[in-house]
């Protein structure tokens, strides 16, 4: 029997694995670029809060009511833009690289944040912060970036240690604001907060790393886009709305805070002070926990960490509806940061998990503008029922919508079932 000499061939299973598969071999580094320049631009867009009203009566409002309404417009403008078009920067991410979006949103804010330092009038304030908004979403984009180039069994772990870097930069942007036009003035403020995120620009352009996928080949069908790429959706829409209720259980607060801690303070001079402690423990709480309660949920499921922070934060909202001080309001809101701060990654970790990779972008994209959908409900909805049905109310509604939430998680993961896989 003739044997035959032709040499086998081996096969390299790293080299087969489908790409959707393959851990990027940088995703620490991208990791680290992405937190700086997520830390940067989220500074950036929150940084004018202290000195806001201050530039707008530079660029000439005078009046004092006016002064207000167009400091809530300039401010709020960059989020509403950003969550329009955050759907259309994580398709085009899917379609031309998530590098390239985070290229384009950098140098973008780089950008507008110089020209906000160069407004003339109030107008121009208003449109420079829409264009903020049209050309950021960094965040957002590295957001996408860590969930489809990091291991799926250290997704949890990198998306909660993302989300630290964010909330951080939403704590130390007022902070930033606060200090540094007295050393050297508003606009030049801006133009550092440019050059900052240049430098964000330049760690994205030359450090980042993003494992290309093959070319699919002529001759096969086209993969289907958007919704049709996903077989069950019950778990992404899961996730949006529990996005949308984290945000409004957050923000239905805030318009509420100051008032709320004056019925608690007895000396009127601290009262502002400690309403300023209270919303940052709360930050706070969420920057120290997010990365744990993300390494915990890639241990023991996404499903049971978030429906676990919701019903812990529904629990905690109830003791600040009647504490009698202003300590007792503080230690809370940081137990409840510490709650929420596992909710952003793990809301990220299942959508990337249930669908597939080539609309990941998309799909975390609409994540991104539910969230900031319940950013604008959560103090429209708490300031009425505030002042309707007093402050008690608000916490105690919230809390009813946390525990809804976290219910329905419970009854809305999917089975355990081995013939139930995920995609992507």
């Amino acid at each position: 029997m003739k044997l035959s000499t032709t040499p086998s061939t081996r096969v390299d299973p790293a080299a087969t694995a489908p790409p959707e598969h393959a851990a990027s071999l940088h995703w620490r580094r991208n990791l680290v670029v992405c937190m700086f320049g997520s830390f940067t631009t989220i500074v950036a867009m929150t940084l004018l809060l202290p000195f806001l009203p201050l530039y707008v009566e530079q660029l000439g409002v005078k009046d004092s009511a006016a002064i207000v309404q167009w400091s809530g417009v300039a401010y709020g403008a960059t989020f509403f833009s950003a969550a329009l078009v955050a759907p259309l920067w994580g398709r085009l991410a899917d379609l031309y690289g998530r590098k390239l979006m985070l290229i384009r949103a950098s140098l973008g804010m780089a950008l507008a944040m110089a020209l906000i330092g160069m407004a003339h009038d109030v107008w121009q304030l208003v449109g420079l912060r829409l264009l903020a908004g049209l050309l950021g979403g960094y965040a957002s984009g590295s957001m996408v970036l860590i969930a489809t180039q990091t291991p799926k069994e250290r997704s949890g772990w990198a998306l909660g240690t993302l989300s630290s870097a964010i909330m951080a930069g939403n704590l130390v942007g007022p902070l930033v604001g606060g200090l540094l036009p007295p050393l050297i003035g508003i606009r030049w403020t801006f133009f550092a907060a440019g050059a900052v995120i240049f430098a964000a620009f330049l760690a994205t352009a030359f450090l980042v790393r993003e494992e290309r996928r093959p070319a699919v080949p002529k001759g096969s069908p086209k993969p289907r886009g958007g919704w049709a790429a996903i077989g069950d959706r019950r778990p992404v829409i899961a996730m949006y709305l529990t996005g949308m209720l984290l945000m409004l259980a957050n923000m239905s607060i805030e318009p509420i805070i100051t008032v709320y801690v004056a019925q608690l303070v007895a000396n009127p001079v601290h009262v502002t002070m400690v309403a300023g402690l209270v919303m940052a423990a709360a930050a706070l709480g969420s920057i120290l926990s997010a990365a744990r309660l993300g390494r915990l949920a890639d241990r023991v499921g996404h499903w049971n960490v978030i429906t676990g922070c919701l019903a812990v934060s529904a629990l905690l909202l109830i003791p600040q509806a009647f504490v009698d001080a202003g300590w007792q309001l503080v230690a809370l809101r940081f137990l409840m940061g510490l709650a929420l701060g596992g909710l952003l990654p793990c809301i990220a970790s299942v959508i990337r998990h249930n669908v597939p990779v080539a609309v990941a972008g998309q799909m975390l994209g609409y994540s991104i503008s539910a969230q900031y959908a319940g950013q604008v409900a959560g103090p429209l909805l708490g300031g009425f029922v505030g002042g309707h049905y007093g402050m008690r109310a608000v916490f105690l509604g919230t809390c009813v919508l946390l525990a809804i939430g976290a219910a329905w998680n419970w009854r809305a993961r999917r089975p355990r079932d081995p013939a139930v896989h995920e995609e992507g």
